[in-house]
């Protein structure tokens, strides 16, 4: 399973809560979720990652957030479960990828890359980056999983185009809006262009929308508080054939927290 984007303590709360049952539900091997958002919605500390790593997920994701919370730097050096987009310059703290190796289970590659469209720009170009990686983990394993932290659909489908029937999976994470796009490339690779995000869904994209709104209204800054209620966890279900790397099923998720 792969949870879309963790906001504050509502989305930690969401995972702790619903994880279990859904984890018995669909008999899932391995949870990936992506937590740049964790801390308090801006960014990942340590903590953060400690209450989602004990709530039942295996490896967390992360993407243009990663570097709102200084503590963050304790993760890059000291956590191998964390992983940070692949595309930043060479000498940049922590890992792009990561291999998780359980009894019973094929080896699971899960890479982690930034868009360029309509992000930051000073990133290395993920596609290329994406590729090298790749070939670095294709000799032990053929299951891959690509979360792909982008803000443009073309940038996301065109990376799982190029990808199909290299990869088991290209995630899409970042506009926080699950699409209904989920499918099955002809060469074996699952595609979902966003899988949500997990926290109160009564706002704006996580956060209280009465702000967002001034903000648009006014062109003035204003704090973006997390908001509080109708809280889901989002994600996607995949199936991979463990010998050869190819999915063979995907299922959106959408779980209501009871509150």
């Amino acid at each position: 399973m792969f949870i879309g984007d963790i906001v504050g303590s509502p989305g930690r709360k969401a995972v702790s809560d619903l994880l279990p049952g859904l984890r018995d539900r669909f008999e899932l091997d391995l949870v990936i979720a992506n937590g740049e958002n964790a801390a308090g919605g801006n960014g990942i500390t340590p903590d953060t990652a400690a209450e989602i790593y004990a709530a039942g997920v295996d490896v967390i994701t992360c993407g243009d957030h990663l570097w709102d919370q200084k503590e963050v730097e304790v993760l890059l050096n000291e956590e191998p479960r964390f992983v940070r987009p692949v595309n930043y310059p060479a000498g940049t703290p922590g890992q792009g990828s990561a291999i998780v190796n359980r009894e019973g289970l094929a080896p699971v590659g899960i890479i982690n890359a930034q868009g360029n469209t309509f992000m930051r720009g000073e990133l290395d170009n993920p596609f290329r980056r994406v590729k090298e990686e790749i070939k670095k983990i294709l000799p032990q394993t053929s299951v891959i999983l690509l979360d792909f932290h982008a803000e443009a659909t073309s940038e996301k489908i065109a990376m799982a185009r190029m990808l199909d029937g290299e990869i088991s999976a290209v995630i899409g994470t970042h506009t926080h809006v699950q699409t209904a796009d989920e499918f099955i490339f002809p060469g074996g690779t699952a595609f979902l262009c966003d899988a949500g995000f997990t926290g109160p869904h009564d706002g704006v994209l996580g956060r209280d929308w009465e702000p967002v709104v001034e903000r648009f209204l006014t062109s003035q800054p204003r704090r973006f508080p997390v908001a509080k209620d109708r809280i889901l966890l989002q994600g996607v279900v995949i199936e991979i054939d463990g010998a050869t790397g190819k999915a063979t099923g995907i299922k959106r998720v959408s779980e209501a927290l009871k509150q």
